[in-house]
């Protein structure tokens, strides 16, 4: 089995290698010669040159690697570096298309394979201290075997790679500036959230691991506790989790002060919004906020193919910037920039707390009972897919809500609003609930409720909880995915709660009913974040 995952992952990364190398994405970088593939073999083009090379990462790993140089080296300057750490499951040539259009602008650029997937060697570490280490070790080999200035080191990357390109910030002095991408932050928050397992998306990046990787022992066993329901296991995945988690290193990358560009979609189903907005409100070195419409790397997912893209088009200028110190202005410009789910427009704020400049809440009078274990029909999508749809269609999920089954979901409504309203950043539920049993599972929906009750999704997120005392009322403060949408008028927003979702884990025991109430003395709410015109 194992014979056969390598020839698969060689033969793959040999089709898709020459379908990049010869198409216009790379241009004359075709013409690059086998000998191409050690150190130091300039090919005879005007385009930027490709060399394929072998790159000693930490312990002595081999990380393999392409670097392109701009088409004017010969040896008597030197350019700022950008190193590129590939994506979760995705070969080195990932970035060759993006690499070329740095070069082209005078970057060297080296993009590597990270530990334990297709040809590089090691095991998935799942962004662990060998993954950091072999960052350092990556800069070390651009500085010592291209034209790479020491004083203008930077990186940036995709997902998996965006998350490595955060923490070596924290662990290398000598990284200036970051554009990190469909990335995380906090590793718990993101597939853990509110001690709740993220079913599809955490699956989804497992298979692909084995698939296209080599996993760890401790990848292995930390899947498995993943999987279980075991709440024993929870300190030592929340440890784990923490471990790779540049919220973690906070301080360490303040200190350091790269320039960081942080972007991401408002529907990523595996690195949800929140946590790069809580993340970058601490940071305290030039920062930049981008959020725009889709999945986990679907809004900058063209970009790999040399298409135009807003997102890498805002990394570039990032990275001119603080690397080549090109006046493009972005440095005086807006810092957090948001594409709406509805308009497609661009809008741009001073800060994230900007975003929300008022709150409008929503009673959530009386009580109401639920059964567990019972899908009510609200759910949150399936993986990229559902917001995708969104993206580019702008059909989120939805669901008919005056049909949702009131045993199996407790719903509320606002009034009919007269204007518009802008949902821009966090909604917040506050209430107070009552279980039969002492751990259980509770989905929340924020729904778009057109005149004939059909519901479109505008946010979601899910509450676990363990160790309550059956029968006795605890408090629940939920925050729901941050998005920017935009309801018509004329349409109300309601907030469903169930207690099964096809997108998590749920720990409602057989039998287990959840109350939801109100009192005066601590009213349930919730509280949607509004933006005027």
């Amino acid at each position: 089995m194992g014979q056969s995952r390598k020839a698969l992952r060689t033969t793959a990364i040999g089709t898709v290698s020459v379908a990049l190398l010869a198409g216009p994405a790379v241009g004359a970088a075709a013409g690059v010669a086998p000998a191409a593939r050690t150190a130091g073999v300039q090919a005879q083009s005007a385009a930027p040159d490709v060399q394929f090379v072998d790159i000693e990462g930490d312990g002595g790993t081999v990380l393999k690697a392409n670097v392109v140089t701009p088409a004017d080296a010969d040896g008597t300057r030197k350019y700022p570096v950008i190193v590129l750490p590939t994506s979760w499951g995705l070969p080195q040539i990932e970035y060759l298309a993006q690499a070329k259009q740095l070069a082209d602008s005078g970057y060297v650029v080296v993009s590597y394979n990270v530990r334990g997937f297709w040809q590089s060697g090691g095991k998935i570490e799942v962004a662990g201290p060998p993954d950091i280490a072999d960052v350092s070790k990556v800069i070390d080999w651009a500085l010592a075997n291209t034209p790479a200035d020491p004083a203008k080191v930077g990186m940036a990357g995709m997902s998996y790679g965006a998350g490595i390109c955060l923490l070596a910030a924290g662990h290398d002095k000598r990284i200036k500036a970051v554009a990190a991408l469909s990335g995380w932050a906090d590793l718990v928050e993101s597939i853990y959230s509110r001690r709740t397992q993220h079913l599809q998306a955490t699956a989804m990046l497992a298979g692909a691991g084995y698939l296209t990787g080599r996993p760890s022992e401790e990848f292995q066993r930390i899947t498995a506790d993943f999987f279980s329901t075991d709440v024993s296991k929870e300190p030592g995945l929340i440890a784990w989790g923490k471990k790779r988690s540049p919220l973690t290193y906070l301080d360490r990358i303040n200190a350091n002060g790269a320039a960081i560009m942080l972007g991401n979609a408002w529907g990523d189903t595996i690195f949800p919004p929140n946590q790069y907005a809580d993340f970058y409100e601490k940071l305290t070195g030039p920062k930049r906020l981008e959020f725009r419409p889709g999945d986990h790397a679907t809004a900058e997912g063209t970009g790999l193919f040399g298409l135009p893209n807003d997102t890498w088009t805002s990394a570039h200028r990032w990275l001119d910037h603080y690397l080549k110190g090109v006046d493009n202005g972005v440095e005086r410009e807006q810092p957090v920039r948001l594409k709406s789910r509805s308009t497609g427009a661009y809008e741009s704020y001073p800060d994230w707390k900007s975003v929300a400049a008022t709150e409008r809440k929503i009673d959530l009078d009386g009580t109401k009972k639920i059964h567990a274990n019972i899908d009510s029909g609200a759910d949150g999508g399936i993986i990229f897919l559902s917001s995708i749809l969104d993206q580019f269609v702008k059909v989120p999920p939805m669901a008919w809500i005056p049909l949702l089954p009131r045993p199996f979901a407790a719903v509320w409504q606002s009034e009919r609003y007269g204007s518009e309203q802008r949902v821009r950043g966090t909604t917040k539920l506050h209430t107070t609930v009552t279980g039969t049993k002492e751990s259980g599972t509770l989905v929340a929906y924020l729904y778009d409720v057109g005149p004939l009750g059909l519901g479109k999704l505008v946010s979601n997120a899910p509450y676990t909880f363990h160790g309550e005392t059956p029968g006795k009322p605890f408090t629940v403060d939920l925050e729901l995915f941050s998005t920017a949408y935009d309801v018509p008028a004329g349409h109300r927003l309601a907030l469903v709660v169930d207690t099964v979702d096809p997108l998590y884990i749920e720990h409602n025991p057989s039998g287990a009913q959840l109350t939801f109430s109100s009192s005066a003395a601590d009213p349930s709410y919730l509280s949607v974040p509004l933006h005027e015109k």
